[in-house]
């Protein structure tokens, strides 16, 4: 990763890859210009260098006109390019094709996911830049996206951030993972589609306020002082200043501001207590505290999803709204989807979806058995030979993760060996690659 020194770029550059500020902090996208406005910005907090991994690119390209020229305008949106990109994969993961197997469904998901993630990285870059949001089409984006949770949430809720994606800012990790959670409750509770919306939007933009703090404040591993820890808590105002400005509506706003009140008014920064505080904040509070218990970051490591939702059902002080938290444990489960369980019966499985009726014996498919088609295989756990004993470690979640895909490789292989067997028998000819199996 080549070194970029601040004070030596002129005529509003962009990069051919992300331009880092350390490997945790996301400057710019790339192909995004870098404006004199970010200079100034990054002067201000006396960041001198960044990185990056690719060559600079210095202002259009000689010989073409500015409005066909490779590096966009300063002022365009890439958020709209993105949403395009959003779409195509949302298109995408109707494919017959990726409704076949399980795990071509897993896939298409994932990639719907990893696009939503670029979107908010876009609305946070180009505020940060602009000082703009573009409401409308947050908002439509948004709309897709409840859509797309409330028909694909067995699968939604089994993702984890990647090893990469958890490199780079993690407050669009953080607003990602808050938001389908906000939603998923949402849709527990019956909330009306343009109440969603709102939701979505608000839990997106919650963290918008750190935008307005130097990012080593919240950037950082080591333990802040207490004046860093109360400009720390500014965010919540600072992000309703920055709606209020651009004129997003009083919902959204009171929503940003209270994402850290608590019901017993010990939360900030006015200390409301339970029947003042938005219902929208209620909800990220929620969303949010249970995120971060299973997030990995520098200074902690992270728990499982199991120890966030006990944890949760516990709510030590009376902290969060007990209506609330019904709703994620009947829209996750005590077990929650996505956690790799041991049986009773010595069998091992991933929680996949929840029982209507019971959240402690959710429904499970296991982890390497499939049927006699090669389909896999759920069971409906319960309190006898099906029942969940405890959750996997770390370790042992990541041993089962290979013995699955090593046997997912050796049915892709049977699978294509008896293609060719057949083609063969039928008088035709037929040669197997078998480099991807290598």
């Amino acid at each position: 990763m080549g070194t970029v020194k601040f004070d030596t770029l002129q005529n509003e550059p962009s990069f051919k890859s992300d331009l880092m500020l350390d490997k945790n902090f996301l400057i710019l996208p790339k192909t995004v210009s870098v404006s004199a406005e970010l200079l100034k910005i990054l002067k201000e907090w006396n960041f001198t260098e960044g990185y990056s991994d690719e060559s600079i690119r210095l202002g259009g390209n000689i010989g073409i006109p500015r409005k066909t020229a490779d590096k966009p305008d300063k002022n365009e949106d890439p958020g709209k390019s993105i949403a395009s990109s959003v779409k195509k994969a949302l298109a995408d993961a109707k494919s017959p094709h990726f409704m076949n197997t399980d795990r071509s469904k897993m896939t298409s998901v994932q990639k719907v996911y990893t696009e939503y993630m670029n979107y908010i990285n876009s609305v946070y870059t180009y505020y940060a830049t602009n000082k703009k949001i573009n409401f409308q089409e947050l908002s439509e984006t948004v709309k897709e996206l409840c859509v797309f949770i409330k028909d694909n949430k067995r699968y939604v809720l089994r993702i984890t951030p990647s090893a990469e994606s958890r490199s780079k800012n993690f407050l669009v990790i953080h607003s990602m993972r808050s938001t389908v959670l906000a939603i998923t409750i949402g849709i527990e509770l019956h909330m009306a589609l343009s109440k969603l919306i709102e939701l979505g939007v608000t839990c997106i933009l919650h963290e918008i306020g750190m935008l307005r703090l130097p990012p080593q404040l919240y950037l950082t591993d080591r333990t802040l002082t207490s004046g860093e820890r109360a400009r720390i808590m500014t965010h919540p105002v600072l992000g309703f200043n920055i709606l209020k400005e651009l004129d997003f509506p009083l919902s959204i706003q009171l929503g940003v501001l209270e994402h850290h009140e608590k019901e017993n008014g010990m939360g900030y920064p006015r200390h409301l207590h339970g029947t003042k505080i938005s219902s929208y904040a209620k909800i990220i509070t929620v969303a949010c505290s249970f995120e971060a218990i299973t997030a990995p970051r520098e200074y902690k490591t992270e728990r499982t999803t199991f120890e966030a939702m006990v944890e949760m059902l516990k709510n030590q002080n009376l902290q969060y709204d007990p209506t609330v938290i019904k709703a994620l444990l009947f829209s996750l489960s005590l077990y929650p989807i996505g956690a790799f369980v041991y049986l009773q019966n010595g069998k091992v499985g991933i929680v996949t979806d929840v029982s209507p009726n019971n959240p402690k014996n959710p429904i499970v498919q296991l982890a390497v058995e499939r049927d006699k088609d090669g389909g896999v295989i759920s069971i409906q756990t319960d309190d006898g030979q099906n029942k969940i004993s405890r959750v996997l470690s770390k370790e042992e979640q990541a041993d089962v993760q290979n013995q699955m895909n090593q046997t997912h490789e050796i049915r892709k292989l049977t699978k294509a060996l008896e293609s060719a067997k057949k083609e063969e028998e039928d008088g035709g000819f037929s040669s197997v690659d078998l480099s991807e199996f290598a």
